[in-house]
């Protein structure tokens, strides 16, 4: 039948020329099917060349340790950064236990590490490689690595050094306490600016007192040459004219009379002396142990009085105060700011023609407040909001250290009361401050924390 149908075609040439161009066409196809599957071939290379020469690179780049491992803990894959540290090629490194390159006191580390990671990854295990140099402090995360199932296959792990981490939390811990340490030399000026102008107050306050004692001691001294002068004539037996004569030409009614007086001043100032030292002591009695209710009046009129008297140019000041007016806290602290409050306000009158100061005090069912309004140019908006940070003052360099309303923002707020500034309408800063007037009783604590 075949060789029928073979003589058939043949004998037939129209059916033989049809047969040869069907096989060519076939021969044709799979030829552009080859050449295309070669050129897709050629591609796919040249993408996995690239992809390949990419992740080398990154590989490379990274200053991390990159570690690949199986199940077991074998090395597969590393990166350039173990190899500088061991100082040993990839291909020595890789089919190696990874626990050999861990120091022996870490190795039981890597064990649990391994077991941890079945359940969730590891983060910032500190172990020490050993290195060619010595060990190596390595602060490593570890995650699994996973097959098309989803089944561990493996685990990645990434290292970081920890020498630059400990410079750099060095070098972060050298800068903290200079910065630490120039925060307290700079509150260590403000209090010496602050004793400065205390001191210098309690001087003008005591010169007076103590030139009047001094005046009338010597009043006293050349009273008693009198006297002892004419009682050293009494006992000599002198006659009654010469002792009459004696005490006209000494003047002795005239002493004996002004003795009450001059006693009378010199106790006035030592009392005067007295208060200032006890003013002096209610300022430095910082540390007290529990608020007391003290006279608000009091020390008003005291931080005015010894900042007034320092000061190198005249104020005005319209002082408006209560009969009485008592506050809760630590007086001295209170003392302190109000000081403070007061040089800032005559401070930013340095520069107007005529220094002017109110102040003024009063009190709510609840609270004490005293305001202090200044006749200078104000403050600019944008300092407004900064005025109570450490460090911020608008002084000149080397005249301000930019503590004092700070730290008086925080006693204010230790005492549980308000410290608030703002520009006047009128021109101007005022500043208010309320205290409480008593403490808080305990049913107010608990309605407050209900």
């Amino acid at each position: 039948m075949a060789s029928k149908k073979s003589k058939d075609i043949a004998e037939t040439p129209e059916l033989a020329d049809e047969a040869w161009v069907s096989v060519i066409q076939k021969m044709d196809e799979t030829y552009a099917d080859l050449v295309h599957y070669q050129v897709e071939i050629e591609r796919k290379n040249l993408e996995l060349e690239q992809t390949q020469g990419f992740l080398d690179s990154v590989q490379s780049a990274m200053n991390d340790v990159l570690i690949v491992c199986d199940k077991q803990g074998v090395i597969q894959q590393v990166n350039s950064a173990l190899e500088q540290l061991t100082g040993e090629q990839a291909d020595r490194l890789i089919g190696k236990p990874f626990v050999e390159l861990v120091a022996q006191p870490y190795q039981t580390k890597i064990t649990a590490m391994q077991n941890q990671l079945r359940l969730t990854p590891v983060r910032d295990c500190e172990v020490e490689l050993v290195g060619h140099e010595g060990g190596v402090p390595l602060a490593m995360n570890c995650s699994p690595r996973k097959d098309k199932r989803g089944r561990m296959a493996g685990m990645v792990m990434v290292g970081r050094p920890l020498g630059e981490l400990q410079k750099a939390y060095k070098e972060l811990n050298k800068t903290h306490a200079e910065l630490k340490l120039a925060q307290e030399r700079l509150i260590q000026s403000e209090k010496m600016a602050s004793l400065g102008r205390l001191v210098a107050g309690v001087a003008h306050e005591l010169n007076n007192p103590i030139s009047f004692v001094y005046g009338n001691m010597h009043a006293l001294r050349r009273y008693t040459e009198k006297l002892v002068t004419y009682f050293n004539a009494v006992s000599e037996n002198s006659s009654r004219a010469e002792l009459r004569e004696l005490r006209e030409n000494l003047r002795l009614d005239r002493a004996i009379q002004d003795l009450n007086s001059l006693v009378a001043g010199t106790m006035e100032g030592a009392d005067r002396v007295r208060d200032i030292v006890r003013d002096l002591r209610q300022f430095s009695s910082c540390q007290e142990a529990e608020k007391t209710l003290f006279d608000f009046n009091h020390v008003i009129k005291t931080a005015l009085h010894w900042i007034i008297k320092e000061s190198n140019r005249p104020v005005q000041v319209d002082l408006n105060l209560p009969a009485q007016l008592m506050a809760l806290g630590h007086s001295g602290q209170i003392h302190q700011v109000i000081v403070n409050l007061i040089q800032n306000a005559v401070d930013a009158m340095q520069q107007q023609p005529q220094a002017r100061l109110e102040l003024s005090a009063g009190e709510t069912a609840e609270r004490v407040w005293f305001t202090i309004l200044d006749s200078g140019p104000g403050l600019p908006e944008e300092h407004l909001s900064r005025v109570f940070d450490p460090f911020f003052t608008t002084k000149p360099v080397g005249e301000g250290t930019g503590l004092g309303l700070s730290i008086s923002y925080g006693i204010v707020t230790e005492h549980g009361g308000k410290l608030s500034l703002h520009n006047y309408p009128s021109g101007g800063v005022m500043v208010r401050l309320e205290l409480p007037k008593q403490a808080p009783l305990s049913g107010d604590r608990e309605d407050i924390n209900g």
